[in-house]
């Protein structure tokens, strides 16, 4: 079947487009005015569904925007992030976050893919099946804010980033959709071998028997960005407080094996400075190292640049060697938030 044309939408710059930094932040999200029409995420959408009908299947998402990615239980669609939908937002969360969840094609592609699993699932009801069940394990299982993964595990697929389908049954689900779903992906070459095969067989049998009609059918839309009244500062400063809560404890003696007080070095750069000036490669390195937030590795990062500067300490090897031990160091950190465990932010 020929795949259609995606559609190309033009809009005019919103009112609050050249607004200065800060009196951005004070804008109320309600207020951005706006919506999935238009907007750059429209076409990865279209072409969401363009996926969909090349498997066959007549099931097609609502999209709404809203604070992130989530379907909301019963809920036959699912919100994307508001940032998504205008690169001056997108900027603006790369800014305060380090990154931007779903900002590359591929990956945004990847969350779609992942969300219409949910939403498809909740249509027709497919956890209430005792197959669904003995494959995928209770759907009822408590939802953990954090939940620490097996890297070495091949009983899962690989789609998100962190292990993710490791994190519930219904995530490992959505995953294993998602995986099913990508055109190309081969799965049954790249999982040969793997118990996680067993599962997207299951899912490739599964959508070529659904029923013609959905068991529910509901378009609400929680949460949608016209009904946030708090502004993008106080979204923020929730979303940083979540993420850096926490913080690693202790951890001078191991910056001292790192850098050193010793006068004789006095003449070498300052370990803070170090870290400053790297501080964009190591937040990168260790974030893809951890499978942890970049923010949440800027927190660790900032308090080993405080911990040095309270030390007053300096370099004592070459930058090359420097730079390896601090990436270490800092996944060191990095991990001991939540005892490794990778933090959720709960809307």
């Amino acid at each position: 079947m020929a795949a259609r044309t995606r559609r190309r939408h033009r809009r005019a710059q919103p009112w609050w487009a050249d607004l200065e930094y800060e009196e951005l932040l004070d804008v109320r999200l309600c207020d951005l005015g706006l919506t999935l029409e238009g907007s750059p995420l429209q076409g990865r959408v279209d072409l969401l569904y363009e996926e969909l009908e090349r498997r066959g299947l007549r099931f097609r998402p609502h999209v709404w925007l809203s604070t992130g990615w989530f379907t909301p239980d019963g809920v036959t669609g699912f919100a994307a992030p508001f940032f998504l939908a205008h690169r001056r937002l997108a900027r603006i969360e790369h800014q305060q976050m380090f990154e931007v969840e779903g900002g590359s094609h591929s990956w945004c592609m990847k969350l779609l893919r992942h969300e219409a699993g949910h939403a498809i699932d909740n249509a027709y009801r497919l956890h209430s099946r005792p197959t669904w069940r003995k494959v995928f394990g209770s759907f009822a299982r408590r939802y953990d804010a954090t939940y620490l993964p097996n890297p070495t595990s091949k009983r899962y697929v690989q789609n998100l980033d962190y292990w993710y389908s490791q994190s519930h049954p219904a995530e490992d689900w959505a995953e294993c959709f998602a995986i099913w779903l990508q055109p190309g992906s081969r799965w049954r070459r790249r999982y040969e071998g793997w118990p996680a095969l067993k599962k997207l067989e299951y899912v490739d049998d599964l959508m070529g028997r659904l029923p013609a009609r959905q068991r529910v059918s509901c378009r609400r839309r929680p949460d949608s960005l016209p009904r946030l009244r708090m502004t993008l500062r106080e979204y923020y400063q929730r979303k940083q407080e979540h993420y850096g809560a926490d913080g690693p404890g202790d951890y001078d003696h191991l910056l001292e094996r790192l850098f050193t007080a010793d006068q004789g070095y006095r003449h070498r750069p300052t370990a803070a400075s170090f870290l400053r000036r790297h501080r964009a490669e190591l937040r990168g390195r260790v974030a893809a190292l951890t499978g942890q937030y970049r923010y949440v590795v800027d927190q660790a990062l900032r308090e080993m640049i405080r911990g040095c500067k309270k030390q007053r300490l300096r370099l004592m090897r070459g930058e090359r060697e420097t730079r390896v031990g601090a990436a270490i160091l800092l996944a060191v950190l990095t991990a001991s938030y939540l005892g490794g465990r990778r933090k959720e932010f709960m809307r």
